[in-house]
């Protein structure tokens, strides 16, 4: 007697069996405990943001202009899209200090994802320091503070 093995049964053998590279970073432990001591004054909207801030936010997510809706503003929460276009990303919270300044932010589409992002401030400019995958419910800058000094949090090479 031979037993035959579906097509789905091999793939999710397949699956099941084989892991993804792993493209997760942590956050330097530098970093971690240096956001412990800051003091990020909370920034309520994208405009808010310091414009070195909005410029990097520009060039990690590749686009042309920033689009990202403001926080509570409506975004393009799932893959369906009906209507007037929306961002695809919304600012959660946000929060700078004289050297950081950190923005939570969701992502939707296919898959709703959370994630927060850390600039190193350097005069008008910021340069991307470190971002990683986050909870969501996440509610207002020192639960994203907490959330980063107190991680683990997971950071990305890519994939913003």
């Amino acid at each position: 007697m031979t037993v035959g093995l579906s097509l789905a049964t091999v793939l999710a053998v397949l699956v099941a069996t084989q892991s993804p590279p792993d493209t997760s970073v942590r956050i330097p432990a530098a970093l971690q405990n240096h956001i412990r001591t800051e003091q990020l004054e909370p920034i309520p909207t994208v405009t808010a943001l310091p414009a070195g801030v909005r410029d990097a936010l520009q060039d990690l997510f590749k686009d042309k202009t920033l689009i990202l809706a403001d926080p509570g503003a409506p975004f393009q929460a799932t893959d369906v899209v009906m209507g007037k276009p929306l961002p695809w990303r919304r600012m959660i919270a946000a929060g700078c200090s004289k050297d950081h300044c950190v923005v939570y932010y969701e992502r939707g589409g296919i898959a709703h994802v959370y994630t927060i992002v850390v600039f190193k401030l350097d005069g008008a400019k910021a340069r991307f320091e470190f971002g990683g995958a986050a909870h969501g419910g996440l509610t207002g800058i020192d639960a994203v503070k907490a959330a980063l000094a107190n991680g683990p949090v997971l950071g990305y090479n890519s994939y913003f």
